[in-house]
């Protein structure tokens, strides 16, 4: 199996079959990704997908404190700086191998777990968005954080947080906001609640199902043994309260607003006395403005977009806003320096220029280099 120590790649005999077991080993960097992670993880998955004796695959991170924090933010800033305005190689190589990842993941033809364990962010949440089985825990927080860094939430997040229930995307995406796992669980973006004890002996009981090959019926066993190991919806609540719930009527009526000005308005006029709402509200008015108006403007673009467009639209827009200063002024003042006051362009949204805006959307190459790497599925229709 594999031989590289930031991605350790495994097999364990079943009773009947083979589970394949991937396992990010970057801990003290909280699992981040970096591009030969995920070059290793996309030729290993097209291994086994390709090996009838592979049933089923699990994706987790080593350590306690995290599934994947992301994408090596520090190593993207480094390609930023060195190429002003681009190209930044290093970085857009990256976004196109990590997208064409995603995608697979998402289309991947033989059932995938992904045990979305502690810190979930940014390019973690793209792992684990797309895999068939999403499993939580009571240590799981996920979040999407880009608007801090000049970024937006990319890795399918244009799919996924439009798909959340009452248009929640839009508040989740302008703020950075924490999910556990029970609200996991309500948005969408996780199918069972595991506690981290259950999930130390998961293998061992995926071991005992009879695989056979036929991915469909191998996807109906382990939906069988999955539902009957998990915790129910009452038991999830215990383990982590919803942060949302007591606000969900307010964050909802604000999230459909008409424009961005409006649902800005409207989430810093909520009364709570939640701190976690006041997280929220504070990672919504120190992000870049900048930011702000381009999730809203993608989030609006492409809301029917097929999941294909989508990794296609997310790619010239991180093309283009790693070669803005916006996203390398956001990593040093949050990661570099430290200091947390980013000198942002504008000081409003309402600053930016449409033509400005219209530029972010125009492909920064002749053919988008991920057309011909997307497997097109019925999945991405």
């Amino acid at each position: 199996m594999s031989n590289s120590t930031s991605v350790i790649a495994t097999t364990i005999a079943a009773k009947k079959g083979t589970i394949g077991h991937l396992q990010l080993n970057m801990p003290k960097a909280l699992n981040s990704l970096n591009l030969e992670m995920v070059q290793l993880l996309n030729t290993q998955l097209i291994e086994w997908e390709s090996n009838d004796d592979i049933a089923c695959i699990v994706l987790s991170g080593s350590g306690e404190k995290a599934f994947c924090a992301g994408g090596d933010v520090q190593a993207l800033y480094k390609s930023a700086i060195e190429t002003p305005g681009g190209p930044c190689t290093y970085a857009e190589q990256f976004f196109l191998e990590e997208y064409e990842l995603d995608h697979r993941i998402h289309t991947y033809s033989k059932p995938l777990i992904c045990i979305g364990s502690g810190i979930v962010m940014g390019g973690g949440l793209g792992l684990m968005a797309g895999a068939s089985h999403r499993i939580v825990t009571e240590t799981t927080r996920i979040a999407m954080p880009e608007v801090s860094i000049g970024l937006f939430p990319d890795v399918g997040g244009t799919r996924f947080l439009n798909d959340m229930p009452y248009g929640l995307g839009i508040f989740y995406a302008l703020t950075g906001a924490s999910i556990n796992a029970n609200d996991a669980l309500f948005l969408n973006l996780a199918d069972y609640f595991f506690t981290n004890e259950q999930v130390l002996g998961l293998i061992d009981q995926l071991s005992t199902i009879n695989w056979v090959k036929d991915p469909a019926k191998n996807t109906e066993r382990l939906n069988d043994k999955l539902k009957k190991l998990c915790l129910p919806c009452e038991q999830t609540q215990q383990h982590a309260p919803s942060d949302l719930a007591n606000y969900l009527e307010s964050i909802t009526l604000a999230s459909q607003e008409d424009g961005l000005g409006d649902i800005i308005h409207a989430l810093n006029t909520i009364d709570h006395d939640s701190p976690w709402l006041t997280r929220a509200l504070k990672g919504l008015s120190s992000g870049s403005p900048l930011s702000l108006l381009l999730i809203y403007e993608q989030l609006r673009r492409f809301r029917y977009a097929t999941l294909k467009e989508t990794f296609e639209a997310e790619l010239i827009l991180a093309t283009n806003m790693v070669r803005n200063p916006e996203f390398a002024e956001g990593v040093r003042a949050l990661l570099i320096d430290k200091d947390k006051k980013p000198k942002w362009q504008y000081k409003h949204f309402s600053h930016v220029t449409a033509s400005l805006m219209d530029s972010f959307y125009e492909a920064p190459f002749e053919e988008n280099p991920l057309t011909n790497r997307l497997k097109v599925t019925s999945q991405s229709a």
